[in-house]
């Protein structure tokens, strides 16, 4: 692994484990690992982070950080529909599973099953960055419904939780079946979903 370099040790540690934990989850890294890759003391570690647990909380904080500056992108976007941005956000979904480049992979899917029954923090963390990716979803579904790309349906809130947990489901699934079959069947379903 290359070691990027940054200002900020506490950001270079985060960035450091984000990529080696989405190659292995949270349970089977350990801090020496991390701490190797980052070539940062144990000292520092604790500097920044009280416990691993908290540093997971922190690493869980930034991806969402980022993740949803890229939602709130295409939220200002207004040169596309709501429908596009929706497309484009499964799209980028699906296109981000099927990397082989661990970097581009999602920590949610990596880390959900892992650490919602051993953290109750990193569980809550979670929780609230799924609802604020949500959140953008029914934005993209309630403009589509204004601007006609999306009709008339449930409520955008129903309808924004049911395809997220849905692609949520199917990025589980392509892991454990080794092929894409899964998010064939989201695709598919988030039409009939949004024709509705």
């Amino acid at each position: 692994m290359t070691v990027r370099q940054f200002d900020d040790t506490r950001e270079h540690l985060l960035a450091t484990g984000a990529a080696i934990m989405l190659g292995k989850g949270f349970a089977a890294v350990g801090l020496t690992e991390i701490l190797a890759a980052a070539q940062v003391p144990k000292g520092s570690f604790y500097h920044y982070f009280e416990s691993k647990e908290a540093y997971g909380v922190a690493l869980l904080e930034r991806y969402f950080g980022m993740y949803l500056s890229r939602l709130d992108e295409l939220v200002a976007n207004t040169e596309l529909t709501g429908r596009a941005k929706l497309d484009q956000y499964f799209a980028a979904w699906r296109c981000a599973s099927d990397e082989s480049d661990v970097p581009s992979r999602c920590l949610v899917v990596k880390l959900t099953g892992e650490v919602c029954d051993l953290s109750e923090s990193m569980r809550a963390q979670l929780e609230h960055g799924i609802a604020a990716v949500i959140e953008r979803l029914v934005v993209y579904i309630e403009t589509g419904r204004a601007d006609r790309s999306i009709p008339a349906g449930p409520p955008a809130d129903v309808l924004a939780r049911s395809v997220y947990q849905l692609w949520l489901g199917s990025a589980l699934l392509t892991k454990v079946q080794n092929n894409t079959e899964a998010f064939d069947f989201a695709q598919a379903a988030t039409e009939r979903m949004l024709h509705a």
